[in-house]
């Protein structure tokens, strides 16, 4: 690497290791501040024919069939590491060790061990600064980051509740086939996929982490599925056999919790909701009024605050403010950023690439685009994940969430 130039790959050739790969063939066309060249190298999957036309649609120089070979590679600097939970520790651990600086997706692992293993090699591999992140995309959006600028402002007053949802539709046919998102313990089916979303955007928004959760339940609706003919990618179907195997973690769940700093939340969660096929949304009820935003209507957000009057108008209700300029990422984040153009998902994920790109080389750090989450950060969304599952295993009894530890300097 020289300063002048940071290469890229990314593990996983995937619906989300597709998003990474866009983020980075798009970070540098995004806000003012100059980056290095950007060199997109290689794209790595075991399926050779997806890892090869991944690579062709987003003009990577090559593409690998390995994660070892990444590792490998003496010509890569950054890489994002974007396959089955399970495999994250090993990637990780020897990506670190080889000097590449990391982005992981969510969740960190699949188990609380592997996790804190891999943040005491991010410890190690800091002290050589080589870089760890954890990608919670649902952050970079604009008016999700509006709210949680709201709230903190105290313009809303503190936070009484946090009412979230996150339904999806992915799994609700039971011909779909099996593959690694249904197996694993009770706890990393939806609400380690989904739920891990939503509760981090939970605490985001609120400004307080999770003290305690109760109430967890957790439920598996479809109980076998058939094996797959081919391979599986993301959400997709595709052939099946006529042989079974048991789904072993949930389709749906939900729990209550309670901030630290004050406040309480209900969460639910779902893989098997029909008519649904990303639909997150959220209210907080706060001491001054209520926000409202729906992913479905990602380019607005809704407001309520009470009149101040002592009668009551016949008008109450929430007002719907359109996003644009005045709010976060929109302006020079958008190639058109005038207001009500419209924003989504896929925008996240080249905030996200912009901003890890920026920390690798070194450049300041702006307020309109903070850094990516630490890999501390993608513990605690577990260890909360997993107080759900606790919770759940034992009658909805309350279960302490530990605290963020801080993170390696």
């Amino acid at each position: 690497m020289t300063q002048q130039e940071l290469r890229v790959a990314v593990i996983g050739a995937g619906m989300a290791g597709r998003a990474h790969a866009a983020g980075y063939r798009t970070a540098s066309s995004i806000y003012s501040t100059t980056l290095p060249n950007i060199r997109l190298v290689s794209i790595a999957d075991a399926n050779e024919q997806l890892a090869e036309e991944t690579a062709a649609r987003f003009g990577f120089e090559r593409f690998d069939t390995s994660w070892q070979a990444i590792v490998e590679a003496d010509d890569i600097d950054v890489v994002s590491v974007v396959v089955a939970n399970f495999l994250h520790r090993e990637i990780v651990e020897a990506l670190l060790a080889s000097g590449k600086h990391v982005l992981s997706e969510k969740p960190l692992s699949d188990n609380i061990e592997d996790a804190e293993a891999m943040i005491e090699a991010a410890g190690r591999a800091a002290a050589d600064g080589t870089l760890a992140r954890i990608g919670l995309t649902y952050r970079r959006s604009p008016g999700v980051a509006h709210i949680r600028d709201l709230i903190q402002s105290g313009e809303m007053g503190k936070v009484l509740h946090f009412s979230g949802y996150y339904w999806t539709d992915y799994g609700s046919n039971p011909q779909a086939p099996i593959s690694w998102r249904y197996k694993g313990p009770n706890g990393s089916g939806a609400l380690a996929d989904v739920g891990s979303h939503l509760t981090y955007l939970a605490e985001f928004v609120a400004g307080s982490d999770f003290s305690e959760v109760c109430g967890g339940q957790l439920s598996t609706v479809i109980t076998e599925r058939p094996k797959p003919l081919g391979a599986v990618v993301g959400h997709e179907g595709g052939a099946v056999s006529d042989e079974y195997e048991p789904v072993e973690n949930d389709d749906v769940a939900s729990f209550s919790g309670t901030f630290a700093g004050g406040g309480t939340a209900t969460i639910q969660v779902s893989r098997i909701s029909q008519g649904h096929p990303n639909t997150l949304g959220f209210e907080v009820f706060c001491e001054k009024g209520s926000v409202l935003f729906d992913f479905r209507k990602p380019g607005e957000f809704q407001i309520f605050t009470p009149s101040t009057s002592n009668e009551i108008s016949q008008e109450a209700g929430y007002r719907t403010i359109t996003l644009g300029p005045n709010h976060p990422y929109w302006r020079g984040g958008l190639a058109m950023d005038a207001p009500g153009v419209g924003v989504g998902q896929n925008e996240g994920f080249v905030f996200q690439a912009r901003a890890f790109l920026e920390e690798v080389a070194g450049i300041a750090e702006d307020q309109s685009l903070p850094r990516c989450a630490t890999l501390e950060e993608g513990l605690h969304n577990m260890q909360l994940i997993d107080a759900v599952s606790q919770s759940a295993a034992n009658a909805g009894a309350t279960v302490v969430v530990p605290v963020l530890e801080p993170a390696h300097s």
